[in-house]
């Protein structure tokens, strides 16, 4: 048995596991604004949620996965990936995690029939943003120059791009 990558897939777990009870808490607390909100959710948004929350997990645990085998680290930024990682979903996108992230909080706005959490959703998606242009590629970039930047240019940072069914 390798320890090591044991060791980084226990933390690797923790530290997603922190990631999504931060989350969820947060979504709990912004339920109290429904009743102040002028509108609310249809019910055919459950079955829709179910779904997408189910996309959006995979992804997550895509990620991670990929994360603890290939780059030999976690998602945490302050216990990364040892290797650059390129491969898995971010062959396609290079921010798989926060858009399963997105799509599972907004799953639970439309499964727990809750405007709040849905515009948490684009909190969250504002935050990130700011995350990934402020620390994490300039860091990466730092981190693994032209390897970073050669994946920048060929790799949208949320738009998926280089999906089996896009061949040119």
């Amino acid at each position: 048995m390798n320890w090591n990558r044991f060791f980084i897939a226990i933390r690797g777990i923790i530290y997603a596991s922190g990631f999504v009870i931060l989350w969820a808490w947060f979504a709990v607390l912004v339920r109290s604004f429904d009743a102040k909100l002028p509108f609310v959710l249809p019910d055919l948004l459950k079955p829709i949620g179910v779904v997408i929350g189910s996309f959006g997990a995979l992804i997550a645990v895509w990620c991670i996965t990929t994360f603890i085998t290939k780059g030999r680290g976690t998602p945490a930024p302050f216990d990364p990936p040892s290797e650059f990682v390129e491969t898995g979903p971010y062959r396609y996108v290079r921010n798989p995690m926060y858009i399963g992230g997105s799509l599972v909080i907004l799953s639970g706005g439309f499964i727990l029939n809750s405007p709040s959490i849905v515009l948490l959703t684009g909190v969250f998606w504002f935050f990130t943003h700011l995350l990934v242009i402020l620390y994490e590629e300039p860091t990466l970039e730092n981190r693994f120059g032209d390897s970073y930047r050669d994946y920048m240019e060929s790799v949208n940072r949320w738009r998926p791009t280089n999906l089996p069914y896009m061949k040119e």
